[in-house]
């Protein structure tokens, strides 16, 4: 390079510092961007009831958040009692009680040891019933084979008569009876089904079915939610969560409805997937986030250290007995459709006053400005998700109770102000996250592509290396971010930026002045 052109760059290099003091730029440089999640409320794990015991054991037993067992029990609770009741809401209808649950946690706060503490008394029961389910399996494939050829038989014997009579050989058929129903898999759960495979599942196995994943990342990002799967899955999820028939219309299949089905889910996910669909418009508006129960408890990870291990197991072992009644008792559903037909668990006069209360409340936080505005999804819902856990609490220590009583709501309730609390603190960190991912995308370009010194606002609406970052909301919300971290200092209106005044351009910061 020539002595000229070092001068010329000595006198830029100045010109950069003096507009960096002039502009007030900080002198150890600019910020890292950076997401902060404000710390959330303790789980309020006394209002768990009869199922506390055994969340505080197998918390002590994993040293994990206890917020990551508590989702456990509750949804594996849920989905051994939603066969059986179905509990009253506001206004006097229905809901299931049926939940789903999302526990935001990062690898090693070993979701995977407390879901297994829970779900290991599930698959004991199914290898329990596997046994006699491939006797009544062969069983049935004999059956089935002497129903198809003795009807086939007779087809065969008609198409060689010339001359036989419509309505008498219809009866003759008849006569044979219906296809032989196959005996329902004892299989309650799945990880990752495509939304195809456990509408089968609910069809020709048991009608109450679960999805349980500690790698819920295997259903959010599989083919499920994949491209035009993902609003198919979620509405069909919405409805499941209601309790709304499956209507199915294949060419392969035919048409058919499945009444008097039920699901839970209970998903363990890496923080950074779960806050793609947090932040995502369609999820949230659609109602499939917001009827998740969910949670990002703070990390153990550093403090579980080995004397602090509990060892105890009765009060595991008493769940998975509770768990094994519950489970062993037959659903009262329809024999040839397996239809469902929970009975109504109802409310006590002093329980449904307690839910109204808080239905009112929850109401008047999603006004504009109140409160619970930004989530209103979740908050719509807060009622029912407290009347579900209170059917929860209730059905599990009697099956046959009659009604859910004050301190089962009372305890619901609280539980439903914890996952409302999380899911608008959860819901406001994530829609920060993507704006500071998009000051970020903004941020390396300027540094790393953009060959200017400086940058003209309606630049970056032209030449942004994003669609969305050329419209102006976002484009302006970025700089904003930029500006407080120190990587942009916006001179002054009028400015002389390369030969012309500006109405609004910005001096960019690669470095501290001394790097």
């Amino acid at each position: 390079m020539s002595s000229v052109d070092d001068d010329l760059d000595d006198a830029r290099d100045a010109g950069l510092g003096r507009a960096k003091s002039s502009l007030g730029t900080d002198p150890e440089g600019p910020e890292p961007l950076l997401r902060e999640l404000p710390p959330g409320q303790p789980y309020p794990v006394e209002a768990l009831g009869p199922l506390r015991a055994a969340v505080e054991t197998a918390q002590g037993r994993t040293l994990a958040p206890v917020a990551i067992p508590a989702a456990s029990a509750l949804t594996m609770a849920a989905l051994a009692l939603q066969g059986h009741v179905d509990v009253e809401k506001l206004g006097g209808s229905r809901c299931p009680v049926s939940l789903y649950s999302m526990v935001m946690a990062v690898s090693g706060e070993r979701k995977s040891s407390c879901d297994e503490l829970f779900m290991k008394y599930l698959r004991e029961h199914e290898r329990t019933l596997g046994a006699q389910y491939r006797k009544d399996f062969a069983s049935w494939q004999n059956k089935h084979a002497l129903w198809e050829g003795r009807r086939s038989k007779m087809i065969n014997k008609t198409k060689k008569d010339d001359e036989w009579d419509l309505d008498t050989k219809t009866r003759e058929l008849d006569e044979i009876g219906p296809e032989p129903a196959a005996p329902p898999s004892p299989d309650r759960t799945s990880s990752e089904p495509t939304f195809e495979g456990l509408v089968r599942k609910l069809r020709e196995g048991m009608p109450s079915q679960g999805i349980f994943s500690d790698e819920g990342g295997q259903l959010l990002g599989g083919y499920a939610m994949n491209g035009d799967n993902r609003q198919k899955t979620e509405t069909a999820f919405n409805d499941l969560w209601q309790g709304n028939p499956i209507r199915r219309t294949r060419a392969e299949e035919g048409a058919y409805t499945l009444y008097g089905r039920r699901l839970s889910i209970s998903l363990m996910v890496q923080p950074f997937l779960a806050r793609e669909y947090l932040s995502n418009p369609l999820s949230v508006m659609s109602g499939f986030m917001p009827r998740f129960l969910l949670c990002e408890p703070e990390t153990t990870i550093g403090t579980r250290l080995q004397k602090d291990v509990r060892l105890e197991i009765q009060a595991l072992d008493a769940f998975g007995a509770r768990l094994t009644q519950i489970l062993h008792t037959p659903m009262p559903m329809d024999s040839d459709t397996r239809a469902l037909s929970p009975r109504l668990l109802k409310l006590s006069p002093d329980a449904m006053k307690m839910l109204a209360g808080f239905g009112d409340e929850m109401e008047l936080a999603q006004a504009p400005g109140a409160r619970f505005s930004t989530v209103t999804g979740f908050a719509s819902k807060a009622a029912e998700q407290a009347a579900r856990i209170a059917g929860v609490l209730t059905a599990w220590q009697d099956l046959y109770a009659e009604a859910v009583e004050a301190e089962s709501m009372a305890q619901a309730i609280q539980l439903a102000r914890y996952y409302l609390g999380e899911a608008l603190r959860l819901i406001d960190a994530a829609n920060v996250s993507a704006e500071i991912e998009r000051a970020e995308a903004l941020r390396k370009w300027l540094v790393e592509t953009w060959e200017q010194d400086d940058i003209i606002f309606s630049e970056i609406l032209q030449r942004a290396p994003s669609r969305a970052l050329r419209e102006k909301p976002a484009a302006d919300a970025a700089i904003e971010t930029l500006v407080k971290a120190g990587w942009l200092a916006q001179f002054p209106e009028g400015t002389l930026v390369r030969g012309k005044k500006r109405k609004r351009a910005y001096l960019i910061v690669r470095a501290a002045p001394d790097a």
